[in-house]
């Protein structure tokens, strides 16, 4: 085992595991724990051998987490439903009563039709190893499934991910991406076409908001690696949730999003309309400008205050209580703005999250209103497959779960990477703008590419 500061922890983690070979175990699922040193997360994924490699960092930055490996893979390559994906989480959940065993994964934006390899419909890890961070408090864990393996083979293969740990190496230093080429899914001329048909009256006083979105995709010259890019964003916007899932060398999917989908303590549940944008001033000034601006604009407060109404309606039959701010406030990234509404509610008993994720996803600040003829639209003309992008990523347990919507994301390639950023389109929406609205949201990403 190569040495360095988590030798002795890593050890004593390991004796752990040899004296529960010779101890009967109840659970099907079992995790153990130690306390560890503070080191660098993404450097230290970075560093490893063993895939998946999964990244979590909350919006509060309270938390974080790197994991590596895994124990129980739930995969739906294909179409699925949340009540399907709901049975599985039960059926892992009655292995255990430990609260602090975590599923990371996600869900695509349309999981009625075919998704990224590798990625699925849907794809939820119980990791083999997890360093989680919680403030300034450190913990090495590591997760056994005795339910589906044999109990000696199962404690040698997780020894045997302990051993192959690395340490932590530097992150490989930025510098310039060579770009030979970009292409835009839909391209303008689709993109006027597209803004024109949502806002045509008769198809809008029946589907008044469609949110459009756009695949660019950059050819590179050279690898990237997505671990220094994520970094680098994380710098960039630290007051949005970090993320990033890389399922094999060839294919990792990175987002720094704002969003919060609902973060579940218990029964209490807190969510939020996060739509309606504009672009962050030179000075302070112009700053405060651009935001009062926003906040009287008549496009953009329909457009967040539909979000507002829609998730109160579909929270209110799974909730004893909802409350949502009556007044937008203003949500400031590094190079663009949001209009956000708070939303809290209390579930009723028995409520779990994958009702929560049927009722609230896709979001209309990502779909739009109604949700069916949005998608509907959405799937049939947007000319591209999202994917994860705008689909929802985090974690469950049973206590405690949260999920972003995974937007101002990238899916990095062999020799490319592809970029996401969508708009909002209600009545009066203008193309041109609407076009802008998508380079502005691609604006930080883009100049960490490429002024590295």
């Amino acid at each position: 085992m190569p040495v360095h500061a988590l030798s002795e922890d890593l050890k004593s983690l390991i004796d752990k595991l040899i004296q529960l070979k010779l101890t009967p175990v109840a659970e099907g699922l079992v995790q153990l724990s130690v306390s560890t040193v503070a080191l660098p997360l993404i450097p230290w994924l970075a560093s490893q051998t063993l895939f998946p490699r999964i990244y979590w960092h909350g919006r509060d930055r309270i938390e974080e987490v790197a994991a590596i490996g895994a124990c129980k893979d739930i995969k739906f390559e294909t179409a699925m439903s949340d009540q399907q994906l709901a049975t599985v989480y039960q059926e892992q959940r009655a292995l255990s009563t430990n609260q602090n065993i975590r599923y990371y994964g996600g869900v695509a934006f349309d999981r009625t039709i075919d998704s990224w390899p590798e990625f699925g419909n849907s794809r939820f890890i119980l990791p083999r190893i997890e360093f989680r961070r919680s403030g300034n408090q450190f913990s090495l864990l590591v997760n056994l499934n005795f339910a589906d393996n044999d109990h000696h083979s199962e404690i040698d293969n997780a020894i045997a991910a302990i051993e192959a740990i690395m340490p932590a190496k530097p992150l490989s230093p930025p510098k310039k991406i060579g770009l030979r080429g970009r292409t835009d899914t839909p391209n303008f001329t689709r993109w006027k076409t597209l803004v024109e048909q949502v806002i045509e009256p008769k198809f809008n006083q029946d589907t008044p908001k469609v949110v459009l979105s756009r695949l660019t995709q950059l050819d590179v010259n050279e690898p990237v690696d997505p671990w220094m890019v994520l970094a680098c964003w994380q710098g960039r916007n630290p007051n949005s949730f970090q993320f990033g899932f890389q399922f094999s060398p060839e294919r990792t999917f990175i987002s720094c999003s704002p969003e919060r989908l609902f973060r579940r303590n218990q029964q209490e549940l807190f969510t939020e309309a996060l739509a309606g944008t504009t672009i962050r001033g030179l000075s302070q000034e112009e700053d405060i400008a651009l935001a009062n601006a926003l906040l009287e604009d008549n496009k953009n407060s329909v457009e967040n205050q539909l979000v507002r109404s829609h998730i109160v309606n579909m929270l209110t039959p799974l909730s004893r209580y909802v409350g949502a701010d009556e007044l937008a406030t203003i949500f400031k990234l590094n190079h663009i703005q949001h209009l956000h509404r708070a939303i809290h509610a209390e579930l009723k008993i028995g409520v779990n999250d994958f009702q929560l994720l049927q009722a609230l996803h896709p979001t209309p600040a990502v779909g739009g209103l109604p949700r069916h003829s949005a998608m509907s639209f959405i799937r049939q003309q947007e000319g591209y497959m999202r994917g994860w992008y705008a689909g929802a990523c985090g974690y469950f347990n049973q206590y405690e779960s949260e999920f972003s919507v995974a937007i101002r994301s990238a899916l990095i390639e062999p020799g490319r990477i592809n970029l996401f950023a969508g708009a909002g389109i209600i009545a009066g929406s203008d193309p041109q703008a609407e076009w802008q609205e998508l380079e502005n949201k691609l604006a930080t990403i883009m100049s960490i590419l490429f002024e590295l």
